[in-house]
């Protein structure tokens, strides 16, 4: 122990007479590593974020998803089919193995809500009473729609924290009224907080329920105005059972609903299972790629650290020299240039992990990117840096070790 501590010190020693060669050979193990922990917490973070849309959707799901056209070509696609409706939640219920359930899901054109004297705008769904069971949201107050209330056509909702927020502040939501297109519903349940997120995944949005309202679709249906030309379900979310291949069902159910609408494609089926199957095969490829860049700056670090052992090694000829001569080994010699290798590639790491801190915070902070600093990138990568530095420390050190005693001593 006593040995490593003052060859430390002597790698110390060494490397702040040349305090500008040391800090430019530093250079390059520090973007390395800055750039490993910088890349792998942005993928990171865009696969966490990609997992959570589709943790949404649901990974035992298929969701079927109506086709938005032009005024004039929905007028000749509904000639032929309606779209998405009721008979084809019957006829998948019915005729697809592995279907536990059909929910549907009517997507009603962002209103102004009204509560006494306040108001918000909101986004109004019209959903069935297992619509929780396929998309993943809590409860923070009060209870969900159920089978009574889609079939008595109840005049219900279900609102998001964000109406709760705009229409009551902090008094009770439950049991008052609100005011969706001249119609009142009575408040049953209030949905938990979620960050005011918006994305899409293969058409199908993904969006915080912050400002949505939840109906009985049977209400929506018959109470609220929509226009005509619309299918009348937006979308069906179908839940499989455990054990049915997602994707395989998903192809059974597209060769049903194009029976349905006489050949007409006016929906997409997205399957959640195989998106994420996908976004990992994704995932791993950009990681493979950023770490095959990132590796090469690692590479460029390690050669600079050659570079200035190799200098240190003809600089200090006649030192090394003096130091056999007075009973040095080959080894104690080739351990001290090792160390100092080492102590390069630990201090360029070192910095280099503050610097891919401070990209992935500044990703997060001003791309709102979220990124993901995980232990293991951090581990991963500064031994990397160690390992290169003291490979690329190797060569010099053996070259040092060989040195003839009496050749070093005559050196100039």
């Amino acid at each position: 122990m006593r040995r490593l501590l003052d060859a430390f010190v002597t790698a110390l020693e060494s490397l702040a007479e040349h305090k500008l060669r040391t800090t430019l050979t530093m250079l390059g193990m520090m973007f390395g590593v800055g750039a490993v922990i910088a890349m792998l917490s942005i993928g990171a973070g865009a696969e966490g974020r990609a997992l959570a849309l589709i943790d949404r959707l649901g990974v035992h799901n298929v969701v079927i998803h109506a086709r938005t056209f032009k005024p004039e070509e929905l007028e000749e696609i509904r000639k032929k089919t309606p779209g998405l409706s009721q008979r084809d939640v019957d006829a998948i219920g019915e005729a697809v193995p592995g279907v536990a359930f059909a929910a549907p899901k009517i997507e009603i054109e962002p209103y102004k809500v009204l509560a006494g004297a306040n108001k918000t705008i909101a986004q109004v769904y019209g959903v069935g009473h297992r619509h929780r069971e396929v998309t993943p949201f809590r409860l923070a107050e009060g209870r969900f729609l159920d089978r009574g209330d889609e079939f008595h056509h109840a005049q219900v909702c279900v609102i998001g924290a964000g109406v709760r927020r705009d229409l009551f502040g902090a008094d009770p939501a439950l049991g008052r009224d609100v005011k969706i297109d001249d119609v009142w519903f009575e408040v049953i349940g209030v949905l938990e907080p979620e960050p005011p997120t918006t994305a899409a995944v293969q058409g199908v949005a993904v969006i915080s329920t912050e400002h949505e309202i939840y109906l009985p679709f049977t209400t929506a249906l018959r109470k609220l105005d929509r226009d005509p030309m619309k299918a009348p379900f937006s979308e069906i979310v179908v839940r499989l059972e455990q054990t049915a291949p997602a994707a395989e069902t998903g192809a059974v159910i597209g060769t049903l609903l194009d029976r349905l609408h006489g050949g007409v494609v006016d929906y997409d089926i997205v399957v959640p299972e195989a998106l994420l199957r996908h976004s990992r095969e994704t995932q791993q490829l950009f990681n493979l790629v950023m770490g095959l860049i990132a590796g090469i700056s690692l590479l460029v670090g390690g050669i600079g650290i050659m570079n200035i052992m190799l200098a240190s090694v003809l600089e200090q000829t006649r030192e090394i020299g003096v130091r056999r001569a007075v009973g040095a080994r080959r080894a104690d010699i080739r351990f001290q240039f090792l160390v100092t290798a080492f102590t390069l590639a630990m201090l360029g790491g070192l910095l280099g992990v503050a610097l891919g801190l401070g990209i992935a915070r500044g990703v997060a902070a001003y791309a709102d990117w979220p990124t993901v600093v995980t232990t293991s990138s951090v581990v991963l990568s500064l031994g990397v840096s160690v390992v290169v530095g003291v490979g690329s420390g190797l060569y010099p050190a053996v070259r040092a070790a060989r040195l003839d005693p009496i050749q070093a001593l005559h050196a100039e």
